[in-house]
């Protein structure tokens, strides 16, 4: 317990003061410990202090080669000691994907700050939380480090919400991130980006992977860098711009408008079939039931038992499953809940595990595609097979 509480404080990077003072001015003016120019120049673009509209975004959350920002800003009251300060924004930087952990801890900084009027106060509590997990005032509220799982943080956005949004065309989305494809996603409010953006990894539970999310970037020359070096990503926009740059994306969602469109480049690899279609069914099935949660839609718990095999490199540690026959389903029960995405996601790997076989080096598993050829199956569903070995690297070099 310990090591893990040790482990869980090493997570925060910095912290960080952007004010806007009664000129109008937006400075940045403190941090702890130093920064690069780049990652300030970043924050002070994604503090919405520095917008021409003057919307004022309470909390925002983004990626920037693997360092997550979360930043907090309010407007100050007439009865604070910053006299000179219209606004500010307290931003810390992070390893670990956990909004909900760090809006806590700077709503708890800010009205340090907006008491106190130095940054001594947040770095006292900075360093409490660092090196301890917890920071206490009465006055100004405690936080726990420990309080704030990652699952949680995980399965806090709504699987729900997106099938109500968009029904049968959830799939289109779901087959993008088992392909490890380009995801963007449009809409003018921040707000709705980063919370629809944050819950699309729960589509591909199984691998529990947040680092593919970027729910805030601008068009910047350095950001579209940062992210071209990303095999696959959920990019989150609220500048209209980038639906015209087909470059960046396999699939682009416009979700003021309802509509998933897949570029032409992709559609090959993105082809639809009986499979799909049965998932899709799932999907929106388990997602209208009133009696499941998001959890239960998402995800399905097992007893680990002796004999797990961890699988091609798939980080997917699951229970042996019968090979189906093309065209077969798993038995579904009732009261076994069968019905959500993490079980048909293991079926459909328990079809491409019948064709793969060891690599010449040993090191790992690889597709055979002329195993797989032999079998038959549907071109939709062997076109999806295969580009998803393609997606977990289990082709032959």
């Amino acid at each position: 317990m310990a090591a893990a509480e040790a482990a869980d404080t090493q997570l925060m990077l910095g912290v960080g003061l952007i004010e806007k003072d009664t000129n109008g001015e937006v400075l940045w003016v403190w941090c702890y410990p130093s920064t690069t120019a780049t990652l300030r120049n970043l924050l002070l673009r994604k503090c919405c202090l520095t917008d021409e509209n003057k919307l004022l975004h309470p909390f925002v959350f983004g990626q920037y080669r693997r360092t997550w920002f979360y930043i907090t800003t309010v407007e100050v009251p007439d009865s604070s000691v910053l006299i000179k300060v219209t606004h500010f924004s307290i931003v810390l930087t992070a390893k670990d994907f956990n909004p909900e952990k760090y809006a806590a801890f700077t709503r708890i900084l800010c009205r340090m700050y907006l008491k106190h009027g130095s940054p001594v106060k947040m770095m006292e509590s900075y360093i409490a939380v660092l090196t301890k997990g917890i920071c206490q005032s009465e006055e100004n509220g405690s936080f726990l480090s420990k309080d704030f799982d990652a699952r949680k943080a995980y399965l806090a956005g709504s699987i729900k919400d997106i099938v109500s949004q968009f029904g049968m065309e959830t799939v289109i989305l779901h087959t993008a991130l088992m392909l490890k494809k380009r995801i963007v996603v449009y809409h003018p409010k921040i707000e709705a980006v980063q919370e629809f953006t944050r819950t699309l990894p729960a589509l591909v539970w199984h691998r529990q992977d947040w680092t593919i999310l970027h729910s805030y970037v601008h068009l910047s020359a350095e950001e579209l860098e940062a992210l071209r070096m990303c095999p696959g990503y959920i990019a989150g926009f609220v500048d209209l711009e980038v639906s015209n740059r087909s470059d960046l994306y396999d699939v682009f969602v416009n979700l003021a408008d309802r509509e998933i469109t897949v570029a032409p480049l992709a559609k090959e690899a993105m082809t639809m079939g009986k499979l799909h279609k049965e998932i899709g069914q799932l999907i929106v099935q388990s997602a209208e039931d009133p009696e499941k949660s998001d959890s239960q839609v998402i995800q399905r718990w097992w007893p680990i038992r002796s004999g797990q095999e961890e699988w091609a490199g798939l980080a997917l540690r699951a229970e042996t499953l019968p090979f189906l026959p093309c065209g077969s389903s798993l038995p579904i029960h009732p009261s076994i809940n069968a019905q959500d995405i993490s079980l048909k996601t293991r079926e459909i790997f328990t079809h491409l595990e019948p064709f793969s076989e060891v690599s010449s080096d040993g090191e790992k598993l690889v597709l055979n595609f002329e195993a797989l050829k032999q079998r038959r199956f549907p071109p939709a569903t062997e076109n999806f097979l295969y580009h998803l070995a393609a997606a977990e690297q289990m082709l032959k070099i």
